[in-house]
């Protein structure tokens, strides 16, 4: 599978099973040998099943989620996509707004996932520009 690809639906997958809880799904994007950092200065989640506890520990916080994911910018290997989502957090509506910067594998799984993102209290729309 090509990066942009891949890209694509990594974006497409965590978008519906974000909004549907899905964790399984988003299990199913990453390489049994997957790092992935949900936050630059948490310790990395290691391979599948710690892609599973993160998704599954941040999925039980949370409800009504809305996600929405960008077009991927592709190039030098990797892929970037910026999210945006508004959600119900133990109780309290909030957003983020992030970007995941990832590599894939040539089966199209995800090897590597940084994110670096930003919350606020209450629910806001993406700007303009954004959408």
């Amino acid at each position: 599978m090509n990066l942009a690809d891949a890209a694509r639906r990594w974006a497409s997958v965590w978008q519906r099973a974000w909004n549907e809880r899905d964790v399984e799904s988003i299990v199913a994007l990453y390489a049994d040998d997957a790092i992935f950092s949900s936050e630059p200065f948490r310790e990395p989640f290691a391979g599948k099943s710690g892609v599973r506890r993160y998704v599954a520990g941040a999925f039980s916080e949370e409800e009504s989620a809305s996600a929405r994911f960008s077009e991927p910018v592709v190039g030098e290997g990797r892929a970037a996509v910026a999210w945006w989502t508004t959600l119900v957090e133990n109780g309290m509506p909030i957003t983020l707004a992030g970007t995941s910067l990832l590599r894939f594998n040539d089966d199209g799984l995800v090897v590597e996932q940084w994110d670096a993102w930003n919350q606020l209290a209450g629910h806001r729309q993406a700007p303009e520009w954004w959408r």
